[in-house]
């Protein structure tokens, strides 16, 4: 996907009522982050999950640069959320 497809298909899932997760520091998050993302560091997201709701809970997840939202993506995966769509940057929000 295009940058231009990757934006235009995560602010259609966080219209329909996806979570927009943030996996980077505290510090990049402060430095400016999409008014309704939240924030949770890749590193605090296994004891974190219960924040996003439910296994079954639609996600958007991005990073800085794409390495984090991958990572993040599999966890969420690995962890019973099928319905996650990898922004990679938050870039391209």
């Amino acid at each position: 996907m295009t940058p231009k497809e990757l934006s235009e298909k995560a602010r259609q899932l966080v219209s329909e009522g996806a979570v927009l997760l943030d996996v980077r520091t505290p510090e990049e998050f402060r430095q400016g982050h999409p008014e309704q993302a939240r924030n949770i560091p890749v590193q605090e997201l296994p004891q974190r999950l219960g924040e996003l709701g439910p296994p079954g809970t639609k996600v958007v997840v991005y990073c800085a640069s794409g390495g984090r939202s991958a990572m993040a993506t599999s966890f969420l995966n690995r962890s019973g959320y099928q319905d996650v769509f990898d922004l990679k940057s938050v870039a391209y929000w």
